[in-house]
């Protein structure tokens, strides 16, 4: 990969998380100075912030030291199935909003702010494959987290430039096991017998970790994406026994699987698979990683 932003200052909210720790990498090897913000609580190392996003003047404060190029704001409750809604309110709207703000003030103003809003926002939708123009339908208070963050994120359109990300299902080693396709590698990897799952007839768009930095870190750096919104997908929907029959295959066995009750969604979604042109238009094509190398990367990690 060409260093061709060497020297730039990139920050990162949500730098220790999942899709965080990918994204730092891309832009350390396009040669980046990577800093970033942590959760309260967390051991902060060098270049890392330990603040919260609802706290307003802590925020600031790290925006006018990092003086950042160009910001990746992942910081968020991404978990469908949270139990507190009040702070998924918070932290995915509140907090965006902060973030902004302090963007704005400051007196060094980023060439581009990249934002992580999700395909979640569409709900559930007779469309086959989804492009970004398709009505929002959320249909869990995460989604409508999500979609009223892409509101706050329009008020700052005219002052900042702006880019909004809608990733679909991801996954990735490093993916916390509460998300279904870490929870059946998990399953296969100490060859339990039996593994519970919730509603077993979805369809996902399933991409690997990898591509999503990389597509986030081209965005960062094209100019011509400031002021979209773009899906970050493969364009490919796998069902949920697809899933199970290249784990059953990679592991050499067949695990037998219960539907409990208590893992069914209410407005579960069934369908959710992206169209990525517009994507592909602005960064190039996808270096898409078929589902059956990703589970076999996250089985042998």
């Amino acid at each position: 990969m060409a260093v061709e932003d060497a020297g730039k200052r990139a920050l990162i909210t949500g730098l220790s998380g999942f899709t965080g720790q990918y994204v730092a990498q891309e832009l350390r090897a396009a040669g980046y100075q990577v800093f970033g913000t942590v959760s309260p609580g967390q051991t902060a190392g060098e270049r890392e912030f330990a603040v919260d996003l609802l706290d307003r003047t802590g925020l600031a404060a790290v925006i006018r030291e990092v003086q950042p190029d160009v910001v990746a704001h992942l910081a968020a409750i991404a978990f469908v199935g949270h139990g507190d809604v009040d702070q998924i309110y918070r932290v995915n709207v509140v907090g965006t909003r902060n973030l902004l703000d302090a963007l704005a003030a400051a007196e060094k103003k980023p060439s581009a702010v990249l934002l992580a809003s999700s395909a979640n926002i569409y709900g559930n939708t007779d469309v086959g494959v989804i492009g970004e123009d398709v009505p929002a339908a959320p249909a869990n208070d995460y989604a409508v987290s999500k979609l009223s963050m892409e509101y706050v994120v329009r008020l700052w359109q005219d002052k900042l430039p702006l880019i909004v990300v809608r990733p679909f299902n991801y996954t990735g080693v490093g993916q916390h096991e509460n998300f279904l396709l870490p929870k059946i590698v998990s399953h296969f990897r100490r060859k339990a017998s039996d593994i519970e799952l919730g509603n077993l007839h979805v369809w996902r768009d399933f991409s690997d970790v990898r591509m999503v930095a990389a597509s986030y870190r081209k965005l960062l750096a094209a100019p011509a994406a400031i002021g979209q919104t773009f899906n970050i997908c493969s364009g490919h929907g796998y069902s949920l026994g697809e899933a199970l029959d290249m784990m059953g295959e990679i592991a050499g066995y067949k695990i037998n699987v219960h539907v409990n009750p208590a893992f069914v969604r209410a407005n579960e979604v069934v369908r959710l698979v992206g169209d990525n042109r517009r994507l592909t238009a602005a960064i190039g094509p996808l270096d898409i990683v078929p589902l059956g190398e990703t589970l076999r990367w996250m089985y042998s990690a």
